[in-house]
């Protein structure tokens, strides 16, 4: 029974002013919000009525549990952001001028590349500059520079780039940019010559000394997204892949045994000094405008070929047997490239490294 009832049921017990009286002392009490105590009313013929008023007893209230607080999901493993495999490489990014004729192959360490770009050089002719961030092997066989060169490594970052020399404005303009330019014709570490080999075709390269004797940057994101999985069902098959870069094929062939592309010059696949094929996850064939470079001339009278690699333009990227259409774009040296394509959504990269084939706009590209 509530404070009020046992009041109600207490002043019924009483007539006239005895009545009154302890209604006066129940307002009071459930005014005063009083929940215990006695009352005690005596009447005029000295007769005393005493009501005690205990508490109610509470019904038993289950205090509520605190909902737990949901766990932060864990942030995702920073990953090598110029291979999608592993976590970022230790260590200086070091790009590499590396012959491409026949006169230069088979080539010492291109296999261990993380990136490599496929250039005109002059004559129609290619150079590689292969970018190694995740191993430092011994590289041959080491060429000049171009001028172009700073301008394409430069969304790397501060990093190193080694070569034999340059010619015309290549090495005033490598040491105008961010880049730390080791050279053998100015005494640069880490460089011997193969007695193997006839020169200029035999300068080799130890990475691991140039590592050691230059800091420069490490590696960052260029712009490249990693991912394994594209679900490309709809995207063309692309089992080769046919480009030319001045007046030189360029070929890959789609292993599906390797999950890999192969370089493929005359119809034989390309091996590395060591036996390893020659092969990359990625070809991505992206096209620039070229031009000629009149300040830096050859000895035959040909001029080098600047690649303008800041821009937009036209992509076609090959992984997983598929060939994908889109767009590539760089603001400005310090940007890395992206790549869209034709509904503007990023192309992503088979994990592994890639060959950037820089094309001429207009230049031929097959694939089957």
């Amino acid at each position: 029974m509530n404070l009020v009832a046992r009041l109600a049921e207490f002043s019924s017990r009483f007539t006239g002013r005895q009545k009154a009286i302890a209604a006066s002392v129940a307002a009071v009490l459930v005014v005063g919000g009083a929940i215990a105590g006695t009352i005690a009313v005596t009447s005029g013929d000295d007769r005393t009525v005493t009501a005690v008023f205990a508490p109610p007893t509470p019904s038993a209230t289950p205090t509520p549990k605190p909902k737990p607080k949901p766990k932060p999901k864990p942030k995702p493993k920073p990953v090598n952001p110029l291979t999608g495999i592993g976590g970022p490489p230790k260590g200086p990014v070091i790009g590499v001028k590396i012959d491409d004729t026949g006169s230069g192959r088979p080539q010492r360490g291109i296999e261990r590349a993380d990136i490599v770009y496929v250039e005109q050089a002059e004559g129609g002719l290619t150079r590689l500059l292969a970018v190694f961030a995740t191993h430092k092997p011994v590289v041959e066989a080491v060429r000049s520079v171009r001028a172009s060169d700073p301008e394409l490594l430069s969304q790397y970052g501060p990093i190193t780039l080694v070569a034999s020399g340059g010619g015309g404005d290549s090495l005033p303009t490598l040491r105008k940019s961010i880049l730390h330019g080791v050279i053998n014709d100015s005494g640069g570490p880490g460089f011997s010559r193969d007695g193997g080999r006839g020169a200029p075709y035999n300068l080799t390269s130890n990475l691991s000394q140039v590592s050691r004797a230059v800091h420069s940057g490490g590696s960052k994101d260029i712009g490249f997204d990693w991912k394994a999985k594209p679900g490309l069902g709809a995207k063309p098959k692309a089992t080769s892949v046919r480009a030319v870069v001045g007046g030189t094929p360029v070929t890959f062939h789609w292993s599906p045994g390797r999950g890999r592309y192969v370089r493929v010059i005359d119809g034989s696949q390309q091996r590395a000094a060591s036996g390893a094929l020659i092969s990359t996850a990625n070809v991505i064939v992206q096209y620039c405008r070229v031009s000629a470079n009149h300040r830096d001339i050859d000895v035959t009278g040909n001029p080098s070929q600047y690649t303008h690699s800041v821009g937009h333009g036209h992509v076609a990227v090959f992984r997983n047997g598929h060939r994908i259409e889109g767009t590539w774009t760089r603001a400005k040296e310090s940007s890395g490239t992206t790549l869209l394509d034709t509904h503007h959504k990023p192309i992503t990269l088979a994990p592994g490294g890639a060959w950037v084939v820089l094309v001429a706009k207009g230049s031929p590209l097959s694939s089957s």
